[in-house]
């Protein structure tokens, strides 16, 4: 009973967080695609759009995300980071094919975070231009009331998923009940519209209307809003709630609601100028207007938590700067809130808004970079179908065949809306693109750098035996990313204090594929002479590494550790850039110490006390 209890919590959850996005959609799909492109609202073209609608969101969200890229989920997280990680542990050594893998992941996790800036700024607009309905008047106010709706939601993130979806999720049930109703009511005067789930009247669209159909499907993706959170959120909730709330409580409120548009447009064509609010009743408009405002700001919150997961789990696998990351909740370790990340998306939100000023025009800037972030999890999918799964190649072809050239279509149609606004997201997407591989390229060249100019550790080690310093009590601990080498720490603290103590312990930290490090591979020690131990922690790329308390679990292995009487040494490098060095263009040089000065420092990352550390600079040239 608990179980089920519990399940019911998080698939209520889910609906509060997860499905905002797509629930929102209805606002503004179809008035996009058969009200901005000049098309003529026929009952042909009705039908053909519905049934483009329809098939769009049993195929892509549906099929593809909900039954078979959820199935490739990385110890339970989600997110195109964690089907890269779990794709290239597939590829096993192959460096090439991990590089390509990466490729794929990084662009995929770049643009995704484009569309997590236009999807809050178009729900928001796109429910608060009913007031351009309701009152004509207030026009003139949609965009500074949008402008303080979304500085009040991002304000509300430091609460967490877990709290902001036992508040969202009320309003979201009641939502997608009245949508639904809403649908039910036009659907009643016009049930022949249902006949729109025949495929044939997508194909027969299609086939008659050629390139107008082909820069539809650039307003049909807006029904898909939100696909790729249902994934990347799936550490926050679980795989199982989200299924559950989708297909029996959020797809069907959605079609019923879509069908009920079209409905409306077959009887009343001038319709197409708002079809989703004049299916409301006069008199219940304005309490519309508010609840779809509500929606449209919960809408929002799927794309956050999904920024906050990737963000983490490309910290963690080395493609980002150390940022503080806050857990929000006690139960679920998925549900975090990074401050940088939350302020970010603030600022470029607003100035989506404040640049684009309407849903429309958005609608425009929408659709490239989520159906470039389908088209690489599709693409990250068949490779674990394959490699982990062990499908056989005539099943990937054919799935792949199929899944791909849905996505293509729909990358295709919006690649048409570049230069009318789709420029922003992509510029956002490479943007963050090129700051992640910089990152990701800079620590290689810091790590090599460490590993040239070290001393070799075994040959120091027999030199102490031979010539043995004052040795003090106690524990020191020295973080390095090279356990055959002596760290700076090390040496700069022999050189300077002329002690060593009495027992010298050589930690790196690595930061493996999976989200959750097993209990037996957690801890690896080696004994060396004279005291000195070579220690490896290793951590999922969705915890937190906190090296204190895992030396507490160092005293099973035979090395006990006394937080007392342990000092931390580390060196904080100092990157400098310098062009005779091969490796980066200059400028990548330069933009990898900036982001290094300003990384969160390692030693507040790995949970290390502030009383028991001691930091010694370093300089290294890449």
């Amino acid at each position: 009973m608990d179980t089920k209890r519990r399940l019911a919590a998080l698939a209520a959850g889910a609906i509060g967080v997860v499905f905002g996005d797509i629930g929102t959609s209805p606002l503004y799909t179809m008035h996009e695609v058969l009200g901005t492109h000049g098309m003529q609202v026929t009952h042909e073209t009705v039908m053909g759009v519905l049934s483009l609608v329809f098939w769009s969101l049993i195929i892509v969200v549906s099929l593809k995300y909900v039954l078979f890229v959820m199935r490739a989920d990385n110890k339970g997280e989600g997110g195109i980071m964690a089907l890269m990680a779990l794709a290239q542990r597939s590829m096993g050594s192959s460096a090439r094919a991990r590089w390509i893998l990466a490729v794929f992941g990084i662009f995929g996790a770049a643009l995704f975070y484009g569309d997590g800036v236009i999807t809050p700024a178009m729900s928001v607009l796109g429910a608060v231009e009913g007031l351009e309905i309701a009152a004509p008047g207030l026009t003139d106010y949609v965009v500074p009331i949008c402008l303080v709706i979304i500085v009040f939601l991002f304000a509300l993130q430091r609460y967490g998923s877990a709290k902001v979806g036992a508040m969202f999720a009320p309003i979201m049930g009641i939502w997608f009940v009245v949508v639904a109703w809403l649908g039910v009511r036009q659907l009643l005067g016009n049930p022949q519209v249902l006949y729109a789930v025949n495929p044939m009247y997508a194909v027969r669209f299609i086939v008659t209307h050629e390139l107008q159909a082909f820069i539809a499907l650039g307003g049909v993706v807006l029904a898909l809003t939100g696909a790729e959170a249902l994934y990347a959120d799936m550490g926050h909730f679980g795989k199982r709630p989200i299924r559950l709330a989708w297909s029996f409580f959020v797809l069907p409120a959605l079609l019923l609601n879509y069908f009920g548009q079209g409905a409306l447009l077959i009887s009343n064509p001038k319709a197409i100028d708002n079809p989703f609010y004049l299916m409301v009743p006069e008199n219940l408009l304005y309490p519309m207007i508010g609840l779809a405002t509500a929606a449209a700001v919960i809408a929002s919150q799927a794309v956050i938590s999904g920024a906050f997961s990737m963000t983490r789990e490309a910290i963690s696998l080395g493609y980002a700067p150390r940022m503080r990351v806050v857990h929000t909740s006690r139960e679920m370790s998925g549900q975090i809130f990074v401050p940088w990340i939350n302020g970010l998306l603030l600022v470029l939100v607003l100035a989506a808004v404040i640049g684009f000023r309407s849903s429309a025009n958005l609608g425009a800037a929408y659709g490239i970079a989520v159906t470039g972030t389908m088209t690489m999890t599709t693409l990250l999918a068949l490779v674990v179908a394959r490699k982990q799964w062990k499908w056989n190649w005539f099943a990937v072809i054919v799935v792949g065949a199929f899944l791909l050239t849905v996505d293509l279509a729909f990358f295709g149609a919006n690649a048409l809306k570049i230069a009318h606004g789709g420029w922003f997201p992509l510029v956002l997407g490479v943007v963050v693109f090129v700051m992640m591989t910089t990152w990701r390229r800079g620590r290689e060249l810091v790590v090599r750098e460490i590993k040239q100019s070290g001393l070799a550790l075994e040959p120091f080690i027999d030199n102490i035996h031979e010539h043995p310093p004052l040795r003090v009590p106690g524990t020191a601990v020295f973080l390095t990313a090279n356990l055959d080498a002596v760290p700076h720490a090390l040496l700069h603290n022999l050189k300077h204090n002329k002690v060593l103590h009495e027992r010298n312990v050589l930690l790196t930290v690595e930061m493996l594929e999976t989200p959750v490090a097993d209990f037996q591979e957690r801890i690896d020690i080696r004994h060396l002479n004279g005291e000195f131990y070579c220690l490896s922690l290793r951590f999922g790329f969705a915890e937190d590494p906190n090296i204190p308390l895992a030396l507490t679990q160092c005293s099973r292995e035979g090395l006990p550790f006394d937080m007392m009487d342990t000092t931390f040494f580390l060196s904080r490098e100092n990157i400098v850039a310098d062009k005779r060095r091969p490796g980066m263009a200059l400028w990548r040089d330069k933009l990898f110490a900036f982001m290094a000065r300003n990384a969160m420092p390692a030693t507040a990352f790995f949970q290390i006390p502030g009383n028991r550390l001691i930091e010694l600079g370093a300089q290294v040239e890449i």
